[in-house]
C-alpha cells in the first residue's frame, strides 16, 4: 500500500480530504503545483513531530485561533501529524501530572523537539510577574529551549512582545527573538508567526510544512514566512482600487464608508503591515478591512505604541512604504480582489479577449459579476489582462 493510502486508512481520513488539505496548504505557502504531491508524500511518511506548547503572558487568543482552522481542520488532520505533548489549555492532564509529562517529553525527545510559544516572557522582578508551577516563565523557557530543535513564536506577543511589552512595559516583557539576542535564552532556529492573533491557516500550514519537509519555509528579515508575510495587507486589499482612485472614507458612517471606500484616513495601517489577511481571510470569509474597520498593524513590532489606531499614517511613512503603482500593478490588484474567486490566478488563461472584457462586465449579463468598476480601475484591469497575454 502506498504511504498516502496507508496514512488515510490508519487515521480514518478520506483520501479526498487529505489531498485537498495538501493542495490547499501548498497553495497557501505559494509552492509550485507539484509541491502538493510532495507534501502529501512527506506527511504520509514523516514521523509525528513532538511539540511542547508554552503559554506565557497571553490571552489564549492564539490557541483559540489555531483550534478554529477550518482548512485544514486541526482536529482531523494536523493533530494526527504532530504529537502535542504539552499545552496548558488543550491537554487533559493538570497539576503535577501535567508538569511530570512535560519533563518526560523534554528528556525523551531532547534535541528533536519543537517548542511553540505564545505570549511574551516577563523579565522584571526576577520573573515574579508570571510563574507556572512555581517556576518563572524565563526559567521554564530556557530549560525547554535546551531540549529544542527549533522554536515557533506564535502571535505578536511571543514574536515581538505585543501588548505586555507596550509602554511603560512594567513586567519587562520581551519576545523570544529579543531574549535570544540579549543572551537571556538559548539561541535556536526561530520562526515568528505574528498577529493578534495569527491567522489559523498560517499556523497549521507552517507546522504541516515542517512535518513534511523537515524544515521551515523561507523567512523575511523579521523571521516571518515570506509566503504569508511577504506582502502588505494593502498590496491585495479589496479596497485598493478606491485608494488608487483617491476615494477615502472620512468617517465610519459617511457615504464613502458605506460604499466601501479606502479606510486610510481613518487610520488604516495596511500599507505598513505585512500579513496575509487580504488573501487568506479569517474563517475563509473576510478580514477587518473588508468588514469596515481599519487594519491595526497587529503583525508588526511595537504596534501598540504607534499612537492611536485611528490616526492616519504620516505622509512620509506612507510615501516610503508605497511607491507609485503602474497601471498594470493596479490592474493586478483589481484582478486579485475581484476576479480571482471565479477565474484562474493566471489571467492569460481567460478565454475572453481582453478588449471584450469591459463591455462584458458592463453588460450586466453575467450573474457572478455583481460589482461595478470605475473607469480608471477598468482601464487598469484591461492593461493587466493585455500584459498577461504577452
Amino acid at each position: 500500500m502506498e504511504p498516502t493510502s496507508r496514512l488515510v486508512a490508519e487515521r480514518d481520513i478520506s483520501r479526498r480530504a487529505f489531498l485537498k488539505f495538501c493542495a490547499l496548504t501548498a497553495s497557501l505557502l505559494a509552492l509550485p503545483p507539484v509541491a502538493a504531491r510532495l507534501l502529501a508524500e512527506g506527511l504520509a511518511q514523516g514521523k509525528r513531530l513532538p511539540v511542547v506548547w508554552l503559554s506565557f503572558q497571553e490571552c489564549t487568543g492564539c490557541t483559540e485561533s489555531l483550534t478554529r482552522s477550518s482548512a485544514p481542520s486541526i482536529e482531523r488532520l494536523l493533530f494526527e501529524l504532530i504529537s502535542l505533548d504539552y499545552h496548558h489549555t488543550l491537554q487533559a492532564a493538570s497539576g503535577a501530572a501535567a508538569e511530570a509529562a512535560r519533563e518526560a517529553i523534554l528528556k525523551t525527545h531532547a534535541g528533536r523537539l519543537l517548542v511553540v510559544v505564545d505570549g511574551s516572557v516577563p523579565t522584571a522582578l526576577g520573573g515574579a510577574c508570571s510563574t507556572i508551577a512555581g517556576e518563572d516563565n524565563l526559567s521554564l523557557l530556557r530549560r525547554c529551549l535546551e531540549a529544542a530543535e527549533a522554536v515557533l513564536a506564535v502571535g505578536t506577543c511571543a514574536g515581538f512582545g505585543g501588548l505586555p511589552a507596550a509602554a511603560p512595559n512594567p513586567t519587562g516583557a520581551m519576545g523570544i527573538g529579543e531574549l535570544m539576542d540579549r543572551g537571556l535564552a538559548p539561541r535556536r532556529p526561530l520562526v515568528n508567526l505574528p498577529g493578534c492573533p495569527p491567522i489559523p491557516e498560517v499556523i497549521s500550514a507552517v507546522l504541516a510544512y515542517r512535518v513534511a519537509f523537515g524544515t521551515f519555509p523561507e523567512l523575511d528579515g523579521k523571521g516571518r514566512p515570506l509566503a504569508f508575510y511577504g506582502e502588505t495587507v494593502h498590496d491585495r486589499c479589496s479596497r485598493r482600487g478606491h485608494y488608487e482612485a483617491g476615494r477615502f472614507a472620512k468617517t465610519f458612517d459617511d457615504e464613502g464608508a458605506r460604499a466601501g471606500w479606502c479606510l486610510l484616513e481613518l487610520g488604516c495601517k495596511g500599507p505598513l503591515t505585512h500579513n496575509a489577511c487580504s488573501t487568506v481571510r479569517w474563517n475563509g470569509v473576510s478580514n477587518p478591512v473588508e468588514s469596515g474597520h481599519p487594519c491595526l498593524g497587529c503583525s508588526e513590532p511595537g504596534f501598540w505604541d504607534r499612537s492611536s489606531f485611528y490616526r492616519p499614517i504620516e505622509p512620509k511613512a506612507l510615501a516610503a512604504a508605497e511607491p507609485a503603482a503602474s497601471s498594470v500593478e493596479r490592474g493586478a490588484a483589481v484582478y486579485d480582489s475581484r476576479c480571482l474567486y471565479c477565474h484562474d490566478p493566471n489571467p492569460a488563461s481567460l478565454k475572453t479577449p481582453p478588449d471584450e472584457v469591459p463591455g462584458l462586465l458592463r453588460s450586466g449579463k453575467i450573474r457572478s459579476h455583481r460589482f461595478t468598476l470605475e473607469d480608471a480601475d477598468m482601464q487598469a484591469l484591461l492593461d493587466y489582462l493585455k500584459e498577461g497575454r504577452r
